[in-house]
Order: C-alpha cells, then sequence, then structure tokens
C-alpha cells in the first residue's frame, strides 16, 4: 500500500531515506522511546527496519499539511492477506511536542478510512502497552475497542516483560473526524 493519504491536518507519505534522521529523533525522545524503544536493538536499527519493512508492511512519515510538511510522528500498517484472516494493524509515534493536538488522532483515522476503502480489510488492530492509559484512551475515542490482555508481551528498555493491549476496530466502530480527539 503506497502513495500520499491525505487526512483534515495531516499528510501520509510512504517513508523515504531522507527521513531517517527525524525518525532517529523521534525514537529517540525519552517520551517515545518509553513505548518504542528495543533493549537490543538500537534506534538506528530499528530506523533501518522502518525504512525497509517486511513485506505486507508499509511505513509512513506523518506530515502536518503545512508548506514545511513538518514530519510530526512515524505510523505503520501491517496487511494480513490471507482471506481466511485477512485484516490489518496500525503502530504510531508522534513526537511529544505535536502530542495532544489531534495529529496523532488524524493520522489514526485517516490510516483506518484508507485500510478499510483502499485495502478492503474489515478490520483493524492496534496494540498499545497495556498501561499507556494516555495512547489507549485516544485509540478507544476512534472507535478501537478493547479485545483482551497480552501477558508478557513485549520487552521493556529494563529487560522485563510488560503485558500489551490488544484491541480493534470494525469500519462501523471508525468514529467520523469530527468527533473530539485528544491526541
Amino acid at each position: 500500500m503506497t502513495g500520499l493519504i491525505t487526512g483534515s491536518r495531516v499528510r501520509l507519505r510512504p517513508a523515504a531515506a531522507s527521513d531517517a534522521a527525524r525518525f532517529e529523533e523521534i525514537l529517540s525522545h525519552p517520551e517515545v522511546a518509553r513505548w518504542w524503544a528495543d533493549a537490543e536493538e538500537p534506534v538506528a536499527a530499528q530506523v533501518s527496519y522502518l525504512l525497509d519493512p517486511d513485506e505486507g508492511t508499509t511505513t509512513y512519515a506523518i506530515e502536518l499539511d503545512d508548506a514545511d510538511a513538518t514530519v510530526v510522528g512515524i505510523e505503520l500498517a501491517f496487511e494480513e492477506a490471507d482471506p481466511q484472516y485477512r485484516h490489518a494493524g496500525i503502530d504510531i509515534a508522534v513526537h511529544p511536542d505535536w502530542q495532544g493536538k489531534g495529529f496523532g488522532s488524524d493520522a489514526i483515522r485517516t490510516l483506518a478510512e484508507h485500510l478499510f476503502t483502499t485495502g478492503g480489510h474489515h478490520r483493524v488492530v492496534i496494540d498499545p502497552a497495556a498501561d499507556n492509559k494516555a495512547a489507549i484512551k485516544l485509540y478507544q475515542s476512534l472507535g478501537f475497542r478493547p479485545v483482551g490482555t497480552m501477558r508478557s508481551y513485549e520487552r521493556g528498555l529494563d529487560g522485563s516483560w510488560h503485558d500489551g493491549l490488544l484491541m480493534d476496530l470494525l469500519a462501523d466502530d471508525l468514529v467520523p473526524a469530527a468527533a473530539p480527539s485528544g491526541w
């Protein structure tokens, strides 16, 4: 899934090599690293993956819809093509300077709508850390519903295992753009 996707406040464009430094800056910020960092993989390796992801995954730079096209975050779409399980997943990181202003919610809504309409998916999943209350609140405001806790789902920077929350969204659950957003 490639090409420019336009939301009401942001644009999602496929990530390019020129995004490497900005992606590293975003992922290195302590407030983002808390949720995204990998205890065994340096940020540069994570950025390398984002710029050249596995088949079925697309990385987008989240740009403000302004003259500077300021990159404020990173968003990924994972697509399961097997007809028996066809669905998509989303992951997102927004630089803290741009959080709480509606850009993250617009990016998630925009990509979910794209995955439903253009991608032909019937369901989108997201899997925040179970204790990432701000993210969970945002996802619920967009229509995502908790499915269940994935115990000891991911390792934190300290090497200990932490729970994740699996959430899903069906096309009819997506809250329209006119609804208030919190991120």
